[in-house]
């Protein structure tokens, strides 16, 4: 065993100037300690760098949509204007059908009129030729059919208004209610340009 003084011996280990003493209490051996050569103090790691401070975030203004080209607020836009429209064709009755209309007025007013201007009608329809054309002829024995129906029961319903249990008034009621749903789709029909397509039939 080496005493202090003693030179030292080849096979004694180097020992290493500097003190690893504080590897040991760090848990772990440099290599350069292994080999006996002199550790190297580790280079200071640069500090970072302060990242920059973020601007507040601000929320850009939405593109606004291009306005639609149109002359004025009256006038209807580019877009509406190209649009195809259905556009139905309705059949010219001759001389207007001042004549058809004035006697679909005169039926929906009998009610309120107690059957005078149905009566007038009647007198306008009858002892008369009908027009030549299918679209007005058809509205014609329309019109027709409807009053003298109307006429024969409104004469019933007076007569049975004396008879027990008053069985006109019912007669009456229902011949009301039929003249006016006849005349509302008969106006409606020939403003449509169309035909009666059963004119002889007694229902709508």
């Amino acid at each position: 065993m080496a005493e202090p003084g003693d030179p030292p011996h080849a096979d004694d280990p180097v020992e290493d100037p500097v003190d690893d003493h504080d590897d040991d209490v760090i848990g772990f051996a440099s290599p350069a300690s292994l080999e006996g050569r002199l550790r190297l103090e580790p280079e200071p790691e640069p500090e970072p760098e302060p990242e920059p401070e973020e601007e507040p975030f601000e929320d850009e203004p939405l593109p606004e949509p291009a306005p639609i080209e149109a002359g004025s607020i009256f006038a209807p836009s580019r877009q509406f204007s190209t649009r195809r429209r259905r556009r139905v064709e309705v059949a010219a009755i001759p001389g207007g059908g001042l004549g058809l209309y004035a006697v679909y007025a005169l039926i929906l007013f009998a009610v309120p009129t107690v059957g005078v201007s149905a009566a007038i009608g009647l007198f306008a329809v009858t002892g008369r030729a009908g027009p030549e054309d299918d679209l007005s002829a058809s509205h014609f024995i329309y019109q027709r059919r409807t009053l003298w129906a109307a006429a024969v029961a409104a004469v019933a319903g007076v007569i049975l208004l004396a008879a027990p249990f008053a069985l006109g008034v019912p007669i009456l009621f229902a011949l009301a209610i039929w003249m006016v749903l006849r005349g509302a789709s008969g106006v409606w029909t020939l403003k449509s340009g169309r035909a009666i397509a059963d004119p002889r039939g007694w229902w709508i």
